[in-house]
């Protein structure tokens, strides 16, 4: 079968139609397919890509087709422009007896230079040793003329064409290996788009990769981490299982796309993501299973459930932003405009920040931002160029920031913040050392002494995270309300949990949309909707007024608690009070100051997340609490990779602590009986953690058993209460540890 070419002068890309054909769709794989792409380009010239479309597109950059480019102009140089095959420069008038076999070798050299450019210069430094042996070993001189004309009018003119081009400079050291295509697949990496799909993928990661980390994620997606040597950014590539189908399951899904295509779904729809998900997975199944049918293919119920879960996923989902969005450890995903110059970037929590093997296409991003502004209700247009919405899709959910003209001159970008699909818990962050036992059973008590709080932090330091992990420490028989700009909190985990939570939805300070109430107003509306424990996602305005009037009608009945930009307590208060407008008495409103920091390693490529500073907030000063009203309880030692206990907490001197001691008979001043209680918990939540680590059940660091576990503390101590007339910590323990050890052997049953 022939295949069509299309020039588009616009993009200045070639389009292949391999569909059928014998030779496949593939330049490093394929002399034929390499000969007949380079014949294209001589007649076409300047091009920045190749496209070869079969039952997927596989797509060569600029990189690559300059490659290809440059091998079609040398042939052109020899062949046209400097004629050097002509039968003038391959012998002398006197003497043609050895022309007609080097005129079959210069025409083999020539069609060889276009199917394998390296083994036509293997040939050709061939004909130029042989030439010149037999100029050493004839006497005849007519023949050593005859022999120096061909080599000096043919030969070593083209071998100064071909042996600069940039393919045989990186082949250099490998011109000897056997004559395979091994070589070519290291130089050229098309990206792949099955044609049911859009974003193009780059299939391998390059020869000279080292590999660091391979895991799986998702229905069989394959993530390899590797090194690229001479680069800082490690490469992310995934491989997704879509890969993996037959040659029948692409074509299935591809017809199914174009059916698929008229469809369009409604906007109440397109608002309830989990119901569009479900229609067009029951429309996907049946389609398939009757093209299926049709085409006289047998596919088992399981592998249609699969095609009809991956089509879904690229029609009423979010294509590959599911996939990323599936893997735990990314943390923050970038996609740059203009969208389809650049790779996706995201950042790792074990290797920081990667390029991805994924490439965006522009029909991606205007299906996104109309999904994302159908499922926000916002607004993301020239006069609205910024969106701020969440998330959701099966295994992950995440916020996402928009831009668009006229703030973004190349058009479309966005940026995601993964979230757990399961809340973080305070057990999960001893794990994974953002902060130590005692820290988090020091936070843990005053939680429940029903203190205010800001979670400070630098960008992307873990503040969100850490603000719903202290909403699981919220006894469940306590209201919540929570105020957001754009939906972050782990709300709808927490209310399956039995939680009796309000979740309050508040204007963007950066998108200003008029129908959705400011966030001070919704504070307001917060503080008459009963008694109830407040949450806010993030003060960032005039809604600072609002928080701290709300904390001061809210002390010492329930916790009231947000996040905040800041690295130090001081930087929270400056931010408050200078940039936020809030009085600086009514700052001593805010009882503790916790401080999350992203701390870097000492060559600057990798980075984790820790709480750096648990500080309590003295009331005594008068214009600033720069001196002595900041006093921390407990400080990062860099040393020991922990939070460590200050004089002033070991000492009892916390006026928080005592603040709360005087309402409990039990503490009240009695410092012992605090501590005690402190690492009672501390005790409690460590045993968690080596429980999962013993039996392998990461399962026990998980909000369902941590809210249970939470809620057996709370009925231990008055059951320990009640027998001994006090809250006896080591029997309080024990208790606990029966339990523990009792859940542990339920599960293994």
């Amino acid at each position: 079968m022939v295949c069509e070419y299309s020039y588009d002068p616009n993009t200045r890309k070639m389009r292949v139609d391999c569909l059928g054909c014998i030779y496949g769709a593939s330049i490093e794989d394929s002399p034929e397919c390499m000969s007949r792409t380079i014949e294209k380009l001589m007649e076409v010239g300047r091009t920045t890509g190749v496209i070869l479309a079969e039952t997927r597109e596989y797509e060569y950059d600029e990189r690559n087709t300059a490659l290809l480019l440059e091998i079609a102009q040398a042939v052109i140089k020899i062949v046209k422009t400097e004629k050097l095959t002509a039968i003038k420069n391959l012998g002398i008038t006197e003497c043609e007896k050895c022309v007609p076999r080097r005129f079959s070798k210069m025409q083999d050299i020539v069609s060889t230079l276009k199917s394998d450019p390296i083994d036509a210069y293997k040939m050709l430094l061939r004909e130029i040793r042989h030439v010149n042996m037999n100029i050493k070993k004839t006497q005849n001189p007519l023949c050593i003329k005859c022999y120096n004309h061909y080599l000096n009018r043919a030969l070593i003119p083209i071998k100064n064409i071909i042996e600069p081009l940039r393919l045989i400079q990186l082949s250099a050291d490998k011109i000897k290996k056997s004559g395979d295509r091994s070589i070519y697949r290291e130089i050229f990496h098309p990206t792949i788009r099955p044609n049911f799909m859009f974003t193009r993928f780059i299939s391998l990661p390059p020869a000279n990769a080292e590999p660091l980390d391979r895991y799986t994620v998702g229905d069989g997606n394959s993530v390899q981490i590797v090194k690229i040597p001479g680069k800082v950014r490690l490469l992310y590539h995934i491989s997704p299982s879509e890969f993996n189908l037959t040659e029948d399951e692409y074509m299935l899904l591809d017809s199914a796309r174009n059916y698929l295509s008229e469809h369009k779904p409604k906007e109440a729809e397109l608002t309830d993501p989990e119901r569009i998900r479900e229609r067009f997975y029951n429309i996907n199944f049946d389609l398939l299973n009757e093209l299926a049918e049709r085409y006289g293919k047998t596919i088992p119920a399981k592998r249609l459930s699969k095609l009809a879960s991956i089509l879904t996923r690229y029609t009423a989902g979010f294509g590959v932003l599911e996939l990323l969005l599936q893997d735990e450890k990314i943390q923050d995903i970038s996609i740059n405009s203009p969208v389809s110059q650049s790779p996706i970037y995201i950042f790792h929590s074990d290797f920081g920040e990667c390029e991805t093997n994924l490439v965006v296409s522009p029909k991606d991003a205007e299906s996104w931002a109309t999904r994302f502004r159908l499922m926000s209700g916002r607004p993301l247009d020239e006069a609205n160029p910024v969106l701020d919405t969440e998330l959701i899709v099966p295994g992950g959910r995440a916020r996402v920031a928009a831009i668009t003209r006229s703030l973004s001159p190349e058009g479309l970008g966005f940026a995601l913040r993964r979230h757990r699909e399961k809340p973080w818990t305070f057990p999960l962050f001893i794990k994974n050392k953002m902060l130590n036992p005692l820290g988090a059973g020091l936070i843990w008590f005053i939680i429940d002494g029903a203190r205010t709080f800001l979670v400070a932090g630098t960008r992307s330091s873990g503040k969100t995270s850490f603000l719903g992990s202290m909403m699981l420490q919220i006894m469940p028989s306590t209201r919540i309300i929570t105020v957001e700009d754009t939906l972050e909190l782990p709300v709808v985990a927490l209310k399956k949990l039995g939680y009796d939570i309000e979740r309050l939805k508040s204007r963007s300070v950066i998108t200003q949309v008029k129908t959705e109430l400011p966030a001070e107003e919704a504070l307001r509306t917060s503080l008459r909707l009963g008694d109830s424990s407040l949450i806010i996602g993030e003060v960032r305005s005039r809604e600072a007024l609002a928080l701290y009037e709300a904390m001061r009608i809210g002390a010492l009945a329930n916790v009231v608690a947000g996040t905040i930009h800041g690295d130090s307590p001081y930087g929270v208060f400056d931010r408050v009070v200078n940039d936020l407008g809030v009085p600086a008495t009514s700052f001593k409103a805010t009882d503790i100051i916790i401080i999350a920091n992203r701390l870097k390693t000492p060559d600057g490529l990798h980075s984790f997340r820790r709480i750096t500073e648990i500080t309590e907030l003295r009331k005594h000063w008068t214009e600033t609490p720069e001196k002595g009203g900041f006093e921390p309880l407990m400080q990062y030692s860099a040393k020991d990779d922990e939070l460590k206990p200050t004089p002033t907490l070991l000492t009892g001197e916390s006026t928080i602590l005592n603040n709360i001691s005087q309402n409990i008979r039990e503490w009240r001043g009695n410092w012992d009986a605090i501590w005690s209680n402190i690492n009672l918990r501390a005790k409690i939540l460590n045993l968690i953690v080596e429980s999962a680590k013993k039996t392998n059940d990461d399962s026990l660091l998980e909000a369902p058993f941590v809210m249970q576990s939470n809620n057996i503390y709370h009925l231990l101590c008055d059951e320990v209460r009640k027998e001994v007339g006090s809250l006896d910590s080591d029997m309080i323990y024990d208790k606990y540890v029966a339990w523990i050890k009792e859940q542990i052997r339920k599960k293994e049953l």
